[in-house]
């Protein structure tokens, strides 16, 4: 990495984690407001510092789109900032450079920045300011061990009239973060806890409020003080010190191992921590509108670096069959989770290049993964899957690997798995935190990909940790299977470009072909689903036989309008025989990608985005509930002719979901096309050059 020399190396410490302690610079006698700030590189995004009392404010082209709102931290009982508290002193620092990115959006990514460091002694506050956002983070230098108590981290509104995407807690259940997506103006959020991201769109442009480098710390979540205010409080999960299984019996040493526990009281304090050390960057993404949010990086930028000695050219990014949806291609002979089952997977999946397959729950006896389910031989599969070129993931709830990381890493390599499904944290406390590390760090020792479903948004340990491929935080397909309401589901699929899927990428589980007008959806009795034994989930035809909202092309369109290394293909091997036009395509659409770029759209309308594997271009689109019509201009692909080879709505796709139009047509860098999509409708296309120059 490429160092101005003028300046400092602190920016380069914060990007590594590192506390940025040893360089300081004599602040002035006097300090004006601000004491300090940090200006982005191309002068546009700049975060400040006040004091009495202390307090940060987001700009963007002097705009202000966060307002003065007080930041503190708790540490022993002590207030860390007080109502006269002066930095010692100030430093500027930069950094530039690019960071290699195999395993994402990009192949890499911008490291320029501008910052600067408050230095108050035993602690400090560092700021960034990129292209693409701002942030700040305390950092802490006290001796040994250290208790955490509580922080201030709120924001501001500038307006109530301020477009918004918000994401409330469901059943004061923090950390699961499967719900559904609203838009709405900031004076009518609720006054409950908000999920993030958080996005917020103004006059001076867009605003995505979200965190980076989450480590041995609980998440961020954000709750409205008072209806008469647009500040919004910060909240963190409480160290949890007693749980429960499902049944409320209290989790003992000699508890037999669950999915997962639930928390039935915490302490008083969030984390017990390392003195000398960061905390997570509180962080802004800033864009002039809401589609360019799809292209920052700031999350990756600012989160931990592998470990420099660290070798991840192993990892695997591709598609899984996955059986749990389509309830293990429950059709005719052999049906249901068995070996018989499972090796039709495998060959399916081997036919059409597909990475990995799935064995998700049922494949071991009850919920104890040292026990095999007597049906399912788990290393023939696993020595099946290896001659036909198919990894094996396994699915497993978090509760029964925690505390046991190494081992069960350990022993399920040797076996000859390729990687785990997670699932079943649903917290954001620091104790979830500590496993989520400590068990990514031991599938990399072990060579083994990792999917952290039943998960947080992410927050950058991808960066750390690259064969963490895929996290849930997310109301994905999967939930539809027992939908029973009447929520703003195609708008909410939109509104996850913009809003949950800046944050990283997410596990929604697209590609159903079976598709449904909204209005036709079957609805889920969800009184007759028994959810502590898989065997009783199969209650009516449709959890047998599951579908979507929407369009054929729009499931087609999210294979690559969503970001996913690890992609779910939920439907059967039946049904994407039997479709095998669409599935064909699907299959090849690629889960990393060289470039990104964020085209046309807005939340209440559609999301579009044209992305580059290779010489290979793909464009994606997918709208709301209204009938309309996309422009997609091409400027994006160089000169010459390109074929563009289409998937979108057939003319009676409002009504009939399953159809669509196949074709190809040749175009030129610069045409506009056109797509017309149905309600809930979308479209997909791939370019591929055919000749250069004229």
């Amino acid at each position: 990495m490429k160092i101005d020399k003028a300046k400092t190396l602190l920016l380069l410490c914060a990007s590594a984690g590192l506390p940025l302690w040893g360089a300081s610079a004599a602040a002035g006698s006097a300090l004006a407001e601000p004491f300090a700030k940090a200006l982005s590189p191309d002068g546009r995004n700049e975060i400040r510092l006040y004091a009495d009392p202390l307090r940060y404010e987001v700009r963007r082209d002097r705009a202000v789109m966060v307002e003065p709102t007080p930041v503190n931290l708790r540490v022993g009982g002590r207030e860390l900032a007080s109502g006269s508290t002066r930095p010692l002193s100030i430093v500027a620092c930069t950094s530039s450079g690019k960071l290699a990115t195999p395993v994402y959006k990009k192949s890499s990514i911008d490291l320029a920045a501008n910052g600067a460091f408050a230095d108050f002694g035993d602690w400090g506050l560092a700021l960034v300011a990129r292209d693409d956002g701002v942030a700040y983070r305390f950092e802490l230098k006290f001796p040994g061990k250290v208790r955490i108590d509580g922080e201030t981290a709120g924001v501001t509104l500038p307006s109530g009239e301020a477009d918004c995407i918000a994401y409330y807690e469901q059943s004061g259940n923090s950390g699961c973060e499967e719900a559904v997506s609203q838009g709405l103006a900031a004076k009518d959020i609720a006054c409950r806890r908000l999920y993030l991201p958080f996005v917020c769109e103004t006059d001076g442009g867009t605003v995505a409020v979200t965190e980076s480098d989450v480590c041995d710390y609980p998440i961020w979540d954000l709750q409205r003080v008072s209806t008469n205010t647009l500040a919004f409080a910060g909240r963190f999960a409480p160290w949890p010190t007693h749980f429960a299984n499902d049944d409320g019996v209290a989790r003992d040493k000699g508890a037999t191992r669950e999915i997962h526990w639930f928390v039935t009281r915490r302490a008083d304090y969030l984390v017990e921590t390392d003195g000398t050390r960061t905390l997570p960057w509180r962080t802004f993404i800033l864009a002039d509108s809401p589609a360019k949010l799809m292209e920052a990086d700031i999350v990756m930028a600012l989160a931990r670096p592998a470990k420099a000695e660290s070798d991840f050219s192993w990892v695997k990014p591709g598609k899984v069959a996955w059986e749990w949806w389509n309830d293990w291609n429950n059709k005719g002979k052999d049906a249901g989770c068995n070996t018989k089952t499972y090796e039709r997977f495998i060959d399916f999946a081997s036919r059409y290049g597909i990475e990995y397959v799935i064995l998700d729950a049922g494949w071991s006896r009850g919920n104890d993964i040292w026990h095999f389910n007597p049906a399912v031989d788990v290393p023939h599969l696993i020595e099946y899957g290896k001659s036909r070129n198919v990894g094996i993931v396994l699915w497993m709830g978090w509760a029964q690997a925690e505390g046991d990381e190494e081992r069960v890493a350990a022993h399920f390599a040797k076996l000859g798995a390729k990687g785990f499904k997670v699932d079943f944290m649903d917290r954001g406390d620091a104790a979830v935190e500590r496993f989520l590390w400590t068990f990514a760090e031991a599938c990399a020792r072990h060579k083994m990909v990792v999917d952290y479903h039943g998960a947080h948004r992410p927050t950058g340990m991808s960066r750390a940790y690259p064969n963490v491929l895929n996290y849930e935080g997310v109301h994905g397909l999967e939930m539809m299977k027992i939908f029973s309401g009447t929520d703003d589901i195609l708008g909410h699929d939109v509104r996850l470009c913009y809003s949950r899927m800046v944050a990283g990428p997410m596990d929604y589980t697209p590609g159903a072909m079976d598709n449904y007008p909204f209005a036709e959806y079957p609805r889920m009795d969800k009184k007759k689903i028994v959810w502590k034994d898989p065997t009783t989930w199969r209650e009516t035809d449709f959890w047998r036989n599951p579908g979507s909202t929407g369009t054929r092309a729009r499931q087609m369109a999210m294979m690559a309008l969503y970001e996913a290394p690890l992609q779910m293909l939920c439907d059967s091997p039946a049904k994407y025989e039997r479709e095998r036009e669409c599935f064909a395509f699907m299959a090849d659409v690629p889960t990393v990608w060289d470039e990104t770029r964020a085209l046309d759209g807005t939340p209440d309308s559609y999301a579009a985005v044209a992305r580059r594997k290779g010489n290979v271009w793909y464009v994606a689109a997918i709208g709301n509930a209204a009938e309309q019509t996309v422009k997609v201009p091409t400027s994006f692909l160089g000169e010459g002719t390109w074929t563009a080879e289409i998937f979108r709505d057939a003319e009676d796709a409002a009504v009939e979901a399953r159809h669509y139009v196949h074709e190809k047509m040749d175009i030129r860098a610069g045409d506009v096309l056109e797509f017309r999509l149905a309600p809930g409708g979308g479209c997909i296309a791939r370019f591929m050059r055919r000749s250069t120059g004229d």
